[in-house]
């Protein structure tokens, strides 16, 4: 019997496709995918004569008749089997509770933990993830109280501009991104709601964007600038002559999309740079090579060294819990989930609300990330800090929380408001009635001292007043104008980050 071959290009809406396989179809049967009815992208000009050739396992034969059989009717049961052997999974899956795409940062190991944990928190029993064809695809599976049939929640990690597409082509129900949305892919999700709303923007966690090199290298400490002449390929080699090899994300990932806005600054990526998909590949191969340097988020730095990075006018910072939490930080980022505004499936507002509840937040720490939490941390001071905020500070604590705006308003952002709720539990946690709040503003240096003073006090004013209306009033309410910059003026996303409210704790 004669055949043809080809492959389904139905990416993210078909297994097989996803798979990358090939299939063979009888040549007297429609040339369409088994599975999704898709027209097949034909591999091989000549017919081939199954016959005469020896059966692979790495070919599929499926005759029409089979494939209508277990899509009809009571097929479904056979029907969900055959998908699962397609993923190269164990075919015992069952009902699809939630569907992820997005970030490779998040989607890698954070989000299926997530979704052991949530599964968990629902009283399944026999929880296990299977990664699929592709090490970016995983599914984790579960059997849910008074049922013995599995369900499971499947993650495709291919990098954060998957997560709008998928949204927009109802492929998933939760989008990844290790950036926020942008413009046109809001206008595209219009349908599903304001996506910069809190109720389609969701905080996942803190991350910082760690420039890595070998353990061995003499460097501790790089500028931004420095960062944009080395991988715009300006600067070729290293003191002493060696050439300077150049690891970067691919153009899908959120890691590149923010690197390229908080470094590159609208110039080009070297030609030079070494591509990958895949985070631990990258960060292994930079620990390898004495000459290579990367970008990677904080959990994949693994065996490599981290540097301190320096923006202009700022002291050099490691990415440490507080220097993130804070995003005091120059590469720091905030890690979303995004969701439609009122989705029919109940299963993506109880995920959300469980990954931001304490016991979400303790998976993301698990997982190398940095947690949303309002626990003290003792800080030392800069040197140059006003003469004032040092004797405020001397004998106090402060909240791993800075408070910062929408852009251009005076309204505070999404993981602002989500903060206010947590210094209340925590301030209610502590049980210390005697416990001193203090808030201090700071704004960039566009305007002149007398008005960047009051821009500054005007901002810790209306953290104040939110507090004030959950029931916790702030003992000092300061402004130091654009004092301790956190980034560069130099830039509309230095600006914006320079303004401001820090929260600090005395009398405990």
């Amino acid at each position: 019997m004669k055949s043809r071959k080809g492959i389904c290009l139905n990416r993210n809406q078909c297994p097989l496709s996803d798979q990358r396989g090939e299939i063979t179809v009888d040549a007297n049967e429609p040339f369409a995918c088994p599975v999704c009815g898709s027209g097949l992208q034909e591999i091989a000009a000549e017919t081939v004569d199954e016959k005469s050739k020896p059966r692979s396992g790495g070919v599929l034969v499926i005759s029409l008749v089979v494939v209508v059989l277990l899509l009809a009717g009571g097929g479904y049961f056979f029907r969900d089997k055959l998908l699962g052997l397609f993923r190269g999974q164990a075919a015992t899956h069952g009902t699809v509770l939630l569907r992820f795409a997005g970030s490779n940062t998040i989607g890698d190991k954070l989000v299926p933990a997530l979704a052991e944990a949530y599964l968990q928190s629902q009283g399944a029993s026999n929880i296990h993830t299977v990664v699929g064809a592709q090490p970016e695809d995983k599914t984790v599976i579960g059997v849910l109280p008074g049922s013995s049939d599995p369900v499971e929640i499947d993650v495709a990690a291919h990098g954060s501009a998957t997560a709008f597409t998928s949204l927009a082509d109802s492929s998933c129900d939760i989008g990844m991104a290790s950036r926020s949305v942008k413009s046109d892919e809001a206008a595209k999700l219009a349908a599903l709601g304001t996506m910069t709303d809190a109720s389609n923007e969701h905080v996942l966690g803190l991350d910082g964007i760690a420039i890595i090199v070998n353990p061995h290298n003499a460097l501790n400490e790089i500028t931004v600038e420095k960062l944009q002449g080395i991988f715009t390929g300006e600067y070729d080699k290293w003191q002493g002559g060696a050439p300077i090899n150049i690891y970067a994300r691919d153009d899908k990932s959120g890691t590149y999309d923010t690197f390229k806005n908080l470094v590159l600054a609208g110039k080009p990526l070297s030609k030079s740079a070494k591509r990958f998909e895949d985070s631990n590949a990258l960060s292994d191969a930079v620990a390898n090579d004495p000459n290579g340097i990367g970008f990677i988020g904080l959990p994949f730095i693994r065996n490599a060294k981290a540097l301190a990075i320096a923006d202009k006018g700022t002291k050099p910072l490691l990415p440490t819990t507080l220097t993130v939490a804070t995003e005091d930080y120059s590469l720091s980022r905030r890690l979303y989930l995004y969701t439609p505004a009122n989705a029919a499936n109940a299963h993506v507002r109880e995920f959300v609300q469980f990954a931001l509840s304490p016991a979400g937040q303790q998976v993301v720490a698990a997982n190398g990330f940095i947690a949303q939490t309002a626990e003290q941390a003792t800080v030392q001071v800069a040197a140059d800090a006003p003469p004032e905020y040092r004797d405020l500070t001397a004998n106090a604590k402060r909240l791993p929380i800075d408070f910062r705006f929408l852009k251009g308003k005076t309204q505070l952002d999404n993981r602002a408001v989500a903060d206010l709720d947590r210094v209340v539990a925590q301030t209610a946690q502590s049980g210390n009635a005697k416990a001193k709040i203090m808030l201090f503003g700071f704004s960039d240096s566009a305007g002149n001292s007398a008005t960047n003073q009051k821009l500054s006090h005007d901002r810790a004013q209306v953290v104040a007043g939110e507090l004030s209306r959950r029931g916790i009033n702030a003992s000092v309410v300061e402004g130091f104008g654009a004092a301790l910059p956190v980034a560069s003026n130099d830039s509309p996303e230095g600006r914006e980050k320079n303004r401001r409210v820090e929260i600090w704790i005395a009398g405990q």
